[in-house]
């Protein structure tokens, strides 16, 4: 990453003195500020962006950056509003996509659900077809969570045989299902 670069005051229209402060403000704190922002969860380029944002919100303060006694706080109370807005941002976009998937959810069609089912009851009856061990071991790892070492260690068996069940295990139950198609 480059070293701290010159603010881009002629974005702004600044004028000269101002600029010349919150230049040297941003040659000075902008690395402060950037590890504020990465402390606070932010990656390195969201970082970057922030602090680049609490310059502008600080440039274009109502009465002037000159104005602000103590710029530098001002610039880190600028970064806590601008973390803030980013949580309530991030909780207003999960709001609105639990009602996108409320509103999926309600709009699937019979057609759908009897596959649904279709697949379930194939599903069931390929797992009774399987032996007892091999249905086990798939369903200790697939729907417990537990990992082959895990699986392995409660069994008795090597973590290797535990994949080659699970591998054949997958491999018949797909078969299977496709038998009963």
């Amino acid at each position: 990453m480059k070293g701290p670069a010159t603010f881009p005051f002629a974005a702004l229209g600044a004028a000269e003195p101002d600029a010349v402060d919150i230049d040297r403000l941003y040659r000075s704190e902008r690395s402060s500020l950037i590890r504020f922002f990465a402390r606070n969860r932010a990656s390195a380029h969201e970082a970057e962006d922030l602090a680049q944002e609490a310059f502008l919100r600080l440039a274009r303060a109502e009465d002037g950056p000159a104005s602000i006694v103590r710029p530098a706080s001002y610039l880190r109370q600028i970064g806590r509003n601008l973390l803030k807005d980013r949580v309530r941002s991030a909780e207003f976009r999960h709001m609105a996509s639990d009602t996108d998937v409320e509103h999926a959810i309600s709009d699937v069609d019979e057609l759908g659900r009897l596959e649904a089912r279709d697949s379930l009851r194939r599903l069931e009856t390929a797992m009774i077809r399987l032996k007892p061990r091999s249905r086990d071991i798939f369903l200790a790892h697939r729907l417990d969570g537990m990992t082959y070492l895990e699986i392995a260690e409660k069994t008795g068996l090597s973590v290797k045989r535990v994949e080659k069940i699970m591998s054949k295990t997958i491999g018949q139950l797909t078969r299977f299902m496709e038998q009963d198609a």
